[in-house]
């Protein structure tokens, strides 16, 4: 048995779209990127991630497994998205039938520090910083707070 394992942090098995730029070290792996996205350094993007196009992806963004993000959305410091929601009480522990999707719509701005479990938000959505999404957003308007709750329309 080995003592330990070195993972490399790199760029594998990742589709581009035109005009992508990324600022390394970044961790992305499965993923599609759209074109004219921007991703920062220091970001994860893991495998079954679909972002849109003229999209901007800030440093420290932590995106799991089976988020989807739509076109021209802003994606703030340190966001991070759940997709384990310890329905067994603790982590799924790779069981990924327990994790769940997420789906961002189109013109989504997320601030930084935000948390966004596994939600659907529509389109045309502002989201503060720091606050916690834990329920699915259907109407376009600014939200903050933990939980996040509707501010003002948009």
């Amino acid at each position: 048995m080995e003592a330990f394992k070195v993972r490399k942090v790199g760029i594998v098995g990742v589709t581009f779209g035109e005009g992508v730029t990324i600022v390394e070290p970044v961790n992305l792996y499965g993923c599609v990127i759209g074109s004219g996205t921007f991703i920062g350094p220091f970001v994860e993007i893991q495998r079954d991630v679909r972002i849109g196009s003229r999209c901007k992806v800030q440093s420290h963004a932590f995106i799991c497994d089976l988020v989807t993000i739509g076109d021209d959305c802003f994606i703030g410091h340190g966001v991070m998205f759940v997709n384990d929601t310890f329905a067994r009480g603790g982590p799924a522990r790779g069981d990924r039938s327990l994790w769940k999707s997420t789906s961002i719509g189109n013109h989504v701005s997320i601030g930084s520090n935000a948390t966004i479990l596994p939600v659907s938000i529509c389109d045309h959505v502002v989201i503060g910083a720091g606050a916690v999404v834990t329920k699915a957003i259907t109407v376009s308007g600014v939200y903050a707070g933990n939980p996040a709750r509707k501010l003002r329309p948009l």
